[in-house]
């Protein structure tokens, strides 16, 4: 089987596992996994050739990882600082900085966020990641993205309702 079609294949399997990832109302289900979608992504990019792309989603898997023992915004600029110190050496056309913005924007709401904020970074990292893969041609990536853009979008909607039902409740008659 050709290495573009196996890299192609868990591009779609990354798609799937996106998806099972954004509907997570749990933070900590949430990034089990992110961590399994990211390890997954970054081999994924590897074997389609997007070296960067494959740094920042390797590096992106080791944060989710990291994030789950820590909430250090220290640690959040370590990740930071390496995907750069990385991507320098690797990035080579003005889109591959794409990935990297889109897993330093995971990293800052994985350490410093929860909840809705959280989120929202998240979604600013998404829209980074599926201008990436549409340039670098990652058919599963684009679907993830876009889907993860969308069902994240939803879970935020919940989320916040969920916060405002909450609060109403909590007021004075």
């Amino acid at each position: 089987m050709d290495i573009m079609l196996i890299g192609q294949l868990l591009g779609f399997v990354s798609f799937a596992l996106g998806l099972l990832c954004f509907m997570q109302k749990d933070d900590k289900r949430l990034k089990q996994l992110m961590l399994v979608m990211n390890i997954n992504h970054s081999i994924h990019f590897l074997l389609i050739g997007a070296a960067t792309s494959a740094i920042s989603a390797g590096l992106s898997a080791l944060r989710t990882g990291a994030s789950m023992k820590t909430k250090s915004p220290w640690i959040a600029a370590i990740f930071i600082v390496a995907l750069l110190a990385l991507s320098s050496q690797w990035a080579v056309y003005w889109y591959d900085w794409l990935a990297v913005a889109g897993a330093c924007c995971g990293t800052f709401g994985l350490f410093c966020l929860t909840g809705i904020n959280m989120r929202l970074a998240l979604l600013s990292g998404s829209c980074c990641w599926l201008l990436n893969n549409i340039i670098v041609g990652s058919f599963g990536g684009i679907l993830l993205e876009t889907f993860v853009i969308c069902v994240n979008l939803n879970t935020i909607y919940g989320l916040y309702r969920a916060r405002q039902a909450t609060h109403q409740a909590l007021q004075p008659s």
